[in-house]
């Protein structure tokens, strides 16, 4: 390989301390380009379906993309893989900073961890060293109070680290991946799977140089894409980068409450009405700025900087230095929760990076915890005495402690909404959920086609995914647009890119930047392929185990059953197994059971352990 790759990848068994490298292929990396394309190869290649997800079988992976690292703009992503305890089925999770071009410049293309420790370790890649390291007075610290922690150990100063908070020791399914503090590979209950590995951290330092084959041709693409953001466009992409850039992912959160987009009430809600123009402004990160911005804050290698460091001095919850919410988690801890608190809502942000928690998930808890409580199926006996009414600030912010600290109604509620409802044996019809996950804060009923992403994505729930989510339902070929743009999804995700590319970069721009980092060619065919071959491989992981078609469950009143009386998606219902059908039968999948053909499988290529295991031979 040319550039863009170390070529190796690193395989540590915690439960022998065993501790070994094995090339990467070009074969296998032209194939799955990286990422969780890599990611889920290895990950059906290595284990054994049916096994524990927070057993030592499962393996969870920490894997980079070609243009992780190499200069390209914004690639400063990697990816966390993994079974996942909440659903049973393939994780994956994202996340930027500066862990993942750190990785490589340690050494490794990716890293993969089975087995568990006797006692708490964290593993330490120094340069191409690696050393299994005694992590037992790091356990119980905090993502943030840990960093400091191992650069005292290592004498490191420079070192970054993909780490899990109290939450991942105690197997909490909402339990996160932190790096850099803040910055969260978030869903599916990846920090569970460390915790059970009594793996506290990832610790990585690097010097070596990513090899780039054509630096020149690379510094011509970075200098569009910089004149692209600098200058975008008068459409709806250039709203997002302008947007952005000034105020981060919190921007669209005033739009959104009122549009229809931003779930309100625990879904049940209607923006205009439940939460209203004033209040919909006021957790907006216009007014979150003018209160408490310090600085921005960008990822590795990103020109758009859509992150801020904050400063809350005062009020309930001086926090002092801490991080600018994303959009999800101002909408899960805001309006889902007819919470305009915004001090609440930085109170809840800032324990969920410190003790690494999905804030999706457990501000959709919240939710789904304040209407079982309106509805008399929770009370304060079960909620520690906490009166769980709509927008209690107060309640959410001492629900979030009870979450983090996993004590008291918190051990049930650490689990997540759907384990809570099986817990307590009620509340199942107010769980918004996707095969068991909380579903991410943007409605099908203003964007039909974020239905099929939520169901029928082998991750289910998630907004960081690819498909016809904004597409019309009535426009031709509907199946073809949505498998398209999901493939696209797949290669931006898988390269090392942050999905923002989508709308930043001038069109053909990560084509060009795969082929000018790596030195080799890629038709637009061959990158369509290789996309649907990673869809298809992470949903080849599900299949084999056992999961079909039927399993992947939307709550209903995600999609408008029964549809909201007012507001803007007013009598809105999505048929969501139309989308479903649409899309698997464009793949050449079976639309009962979810199979993918052998046929299709044999024309993607790559494809042999799985038409050997699903088919024999």
């Amino acid at each position: 390989m040319k550039g863009g790759y170390v070529g190796k990848l690193l395989f540590v068994d915690l439960t022998t301390s065993s501790i070994r490298e094995e090339e990467l292929s070009f074969d296998l990396a032209k194939n799955f380009i990286g990422g969780y394309g890599i990611g889920a190869k290895f990950l059906f290649d290595m284990m054994k379906p049916g096994v524990d997800p927070l057993g030592p079988e499962n393996v969870i992976g920490f894997v980079t993309g070609p243009l992780t690292g190499s200069g390209a703009y914004m690639g400063g992503r990697y990816m966390v893989v993994c079974k996942s305890p909440v659903y049973g089925g393939w994780n994956d999770a994202n996340a930027g900073g500066y862990f993942g071009p750190e990785l490589k410049k340690a050494g490794y293309d990716g890293v993969f961890v089975t087995g568990a420790a006797a006692k708490p370790v964290y593993l330490w890649i120094n340069d191409g060293n690696v050393e299994i390291r005694d992590a037992s007075k790091l356990w119980g610290k905090d993502a943030k109070e840990v960093l400091d922690a191992l650069i005292e150990q290592t004498g490191e100063p420079k070192l970054r680290a993909a780490v899990i908070g109290p939450a991942g020791e105690h197997l909490s399914l909402m339990a996160a991946v932190i790096n850099d503090g803040h910055r969260a590979a978030a869903r599916g209950g990846s920090g569970a799977v460390m915790g059970s590995k009594k793996l506290k951290a990832v610790v990585v330092r690097g010097t070596g140089e990513i090899r780039v084959a054509d630096r020149q041709r690379l510094s011509e693409l970075n200098k569009a894409i910089r004149e692209a953001i600098a200058n975008p466009p008068d459409n709806v992409f250039g709203q997002y980068v302008r947007g952005f850039a000034n105020l981060g992912t919190g921007s669209t959160t005033t739009p959104s409450v009122l549009s229809g987009d931003a779930p309100v009430k625990n879904w049940g809600g209607i923006g205009i009405e439940d939460f209203g123009v004033e209040r919909a402004k006021k957790v907006g990160n216009q007014s979150f700025n003018e209160n408490y911005f310090v600085k921005k804050y960008a990822c590795a290698f990103c020109p758009l900087a859509c992150g801020a460091i904050y400063r809350v001095d005062g009020g309930k919850w001086p926090l002092g230095i801490t991080e600018r919410p994303e959009y999800e988690t101002a909408a899960a801890f805001g309006p889902n929760c007819l919470n305009d608190d915004v001090e609440a809502i930085l109170k809840c942000n800032e324990l969920c990076n410190r003790f690494g928690l999905d804030t999706i998930s457990v501000g959709a808890t919240i939710a789904w915890v304040m209407e079982c409580y309106e509805k008399g199926l929770l009370g304060p006996e079960e909620l520690d005495g906490i009166e769980a009414v709509w927008g209690n600030a107060e309640a959410i912010v001492a629900l979030t402690e009870k979450i983090a600290n996993n004590e008291g109604c918190g051990k049930i509620l650490a689990l997540g909404s759907q384990a809570a409802a099986q817990k307590w044996g009620k509340g199942y019809e107010y769980l918004q959920t996707a095969m068991g996950i909380e579903v991410a804060m943007h409605d099908p009923r203003l964007n039909p086609g974020w239905a099929r992403v939520y169901q029928y994505d082998p991750t289910p729930g998630r907004h960081v995914k690819g498909g016809a989510a904004s597409v019309p339902l009535n426009i031709p070929d509907r199946g073809k647009v949505d498998v398209a743009m999901a493939s696209n999804f797949e290669i931006l995700s898988s390269a090392g890119l942050c999905q923002f590319s989508m709308f930043a970069f001038p069109k053909g721009a990560i084509k060009e930047l795969l082929e000018a980092v790596t030195g080799e060619g890629f038709s637009e065919e061959e990158l369509f392929t290789a996309g649907v071959r990673i869809f298809t491989m992470r949903h080849s992981f599900n299949v084999r185990e056992g999961l079909k078609r039927a399993d992947y469950t939307i709550s209903p009143r995600v999609t408008g059953k029964p549809p909201l009386p007012q507001g803007p998606t007013a009598g809105v219902t999505v048929d969501n197994e139309k989308l479903g059908n649409e899309f698997y039968a464009t793949l050449g999948w079976d639309i009962n059971t979810g199979i993918p053909g052998k046929d299709t499988l044999e024309r993607l290529g790559g494809m042999a352990n799985v038409i050997a295991t699903l088919y024999g031979g």
